[in-house]
């Protein structure tokens, strides 16, 4: 058999690609699988994060900073650890981004506080001297948007097994609770006064003190998020 294929080179060309083929899927797949899964730590995002997320997207934070660390030591000096695909396991849609005006955001929440974030948004040059980065005073006023943010968590959990109301790293506790609507609100809005806590504008702690949430807020919990 081997001898007709021999005599024969497409033939034999076409019996080597298949078996190489066949190879590299036995070896590719599992690691690729394996790699995919959610990274240790991994959590997906809470109410709040998922709105302050919608504010990162909707103003288009994505074209200017990216959420991609390469395994290069120039990059891993400055902002930590490289990435890992498993890191990604929740973000729907990824925001890698494709260029740099400003740093890559992917470990800020490691590096960067509440009350740094707040100075920066409405006011960049007072805290990056220099910074080409636009003010952002609406984030102040505007209120973020739970209700999207808990309709994209629903689905995601139902659709997608997103493991909300679970023990994922099983200390006995439910490592991010969405629950029903009512709880899932409340909850977010607990965590908005925790960031607004740590905040100096009086008109913001007065609107998370009346049970609302300005964008500035679920953008900051989200930005923290990122570690």
């Amino acid at each position: 058999m081997f001898h007709w294929f021999e005599q024969r080179p497409f033939f034999f060309s076409v019996l080597l690609f298949i078996f190489i083929a066949f190879a590299g899927i036995v070896e590719v797949i599992p690691d690729f699988a394996k790699q995919s899964r959610p990274t240790v730590g991994t959590k997906p995002y809470s109410v709040l994060e998922l709105a302050g997320r919608h504010v990162y997207i909707k103003d288009s934070c994505n074209a200017c900073h990216s959420q991609l660390i390469r395994p290069f030591k120039s990059e891993t000096d400055r902002y930590g650890m490289y990435s890992l695909s498993g890191e990604y396991a929740y973000d729907r849609p990824f925001l890698w981004g494709s260029k740099r005006t400003g740093p890559d955001l992917m470990r800020v929440g490691n590096y960067r506080t509440t009350d740094w974030h707040e100075n920066h948004m409405m006011d960049p040059a007072s805290v990056v001297p220099g910074s080409i980065m636009p003010a952002y005073p609406h984030h102040f006023t505007n209120m973020a948007d739970l209700d999207t943010a808990y309709g994209e968590a629903y689905t995601v959990k139902n659709v997608f097994n997103t493991p909300y109301d679970v023990d994922i790293d099983g200390d006995g506790k439910v490592d991010v609770e969405l629950g029903d609507y009512d709880t899932a609100i409340a909850k977010a809005k607990e965590e908005a006064k925790a960031i607004a806590a740590d905040m100096k504008n009086q008109a913001v702690k007065d609107a998370v003190a009346n049970g609302q949430v300005p964008e500035i807020v679920a953008l900051i919990a989200y930005l923290n998020s990122l570690k």
